[in-house]
This record gives C-alpha cells, sequence and structure tokens, in this order.
C-alpha cells in the first residue's frame, strides 16, 4: 500500500473509531442504567397498569403510612407524588402531604405493592437502596411492616390498609417507630 493510501485508510480508521466512541458516550449519556430508568418520575403516562385520571377513583379507597430513616435521619415522602406538574390528572396512588401517608384511590379492583408506590415517585427500590437511602456496602436495608421485620425485597411488600411500614438504612438502626394516627384515615 502506498503510504498515501495507508495515511487515507488510517484517517478513515480513526475517524469511524472516534465517530463510534461519540454516538457510545452520548447513548449511555441518554440512555438510562437500570437504577436511573427507575428514577425517571412519570409525566402523565401509565406506569405499571396505574393510570392518571382526572379524578380519585373510589373503588379503593385504602391507606398505608411509609417511613424511610437514612442512618437515622427520616427521607422525606413529598407531597404531590403521583401528581405531575402542570397536568390534570392524579395516579391512583398518591401522596397529598409530606408525612407519608401513601393514599390509594383506585377506580377498579386490584392489589398494590411498595414497588408500585415507588414507581409512581419516580425513585429507586430494592434490598440496598430506597429513594436517597442506601445501605453500606455488602448489606440489605432493614424493612418493617407493622411493627415486625420484613426479610423479603421491600418492592413485594402488599399495600394493604393501614400498613405501615418503616425503611432503615443504618446504623444506627433505631427501634422502627410505630405509626397510629390513622384516626379519618
Amino acid at each position: 500500500m502506498p503510504p498515501l493510501r495507508h495515511v487515507a485508510h488510517a484517517t478513515r480508521s480513526l475517524t469511524l473509531a472516534t465517530s463510534v466512541a461519540l454516538v457510545l458516550s452520548f447513548v449511555s449519556a441518554i440512555a438510562p442504567t437500570p437504577l436511573l430508568a427507575q428514577s425517571i418520575v412519570p409525566t402523565g403516562q401509565p406506569v405499571g397498569g396505574i393510570s392518571c385520571d382526572a379524578q380519585e377513583g373510589q373503588r379503593i379507597h385504602i391507606h398505608q403510612h411509609l417511613l424511610i430513616l437514612d442512618h437515622g435521619k427520616s427521607v422525606e415522602i413529598p407531597p404531590n407524588v403521583g401528581q405531575p406538574a402542570g397536568k390534570q390528572c392524579i395516579y391512583w396512588l398518591h401522596t397529598h402531604t409530606p408525612d407519608g401517608i401513601i393514599h390509594i384511590e383506585a377506580p377498579k379492583d386490584r392489589s398494590f405493592t411498595l414497588a408500585d408506590f415507588f414507581a409512581v415517585w419516580g425513585q429507586p427500590l430494592n434490598r440496598s437502596v430506597a429513594a436517597t437511602a442506601h445501605a453500606r456496602k455488602g448489606e440489605s436495608l432493614r424493612v418493617w411492616v407493622d411493627g415486625k421485620p420484613f426479610m423479603g425485597d421491600p418492592g413485594s411488600i402488599p399495600l394493604l390498609a393501614h400498613a405501615d411500614i418503616v425503611i432503615e438504612a443504618g446504623p444506627p438502626f433505631p427501634k422502627p417507630p410505630r405509626f397510629t394516627a390513622w384516626d379519618g384515615l
């Protein structure tokens, strides 16, 4: 191969390699990783078969309480989870206030899990992460349901009427407080 052709071939190869690297870096920047994919806040589209409707459903109307403790400090469950900004809709799972009360107001009978709420919230949930709370490397979150230890995947926790759910990333691991303010809920 004459030297000029060799230089042109090397330049094309370098240009192709640079183009591929640029495309891959662009795709990796916009394509969410599995953990980030779970952190996308829904904007009105259905989430796991849960719609964002013009009004709250009337078939099921129950409440749960969620408390997340990150190394002893409470993680805020914000108001208006499940109520997308600028949209005139509300998801069947939502909050109104920053007190950890989850409202389920659905138009049809079906069961819901904690994973459903976290999906509507747009936050990650697994055995080592709950929203912004992270267990230490190699450890798991401590989870309590109605004052009893829960050893399974926290996403599988059924959202039953008056379920009291505490998730702890620690240390410390304080005794989980019991939620008892169910009056009117």
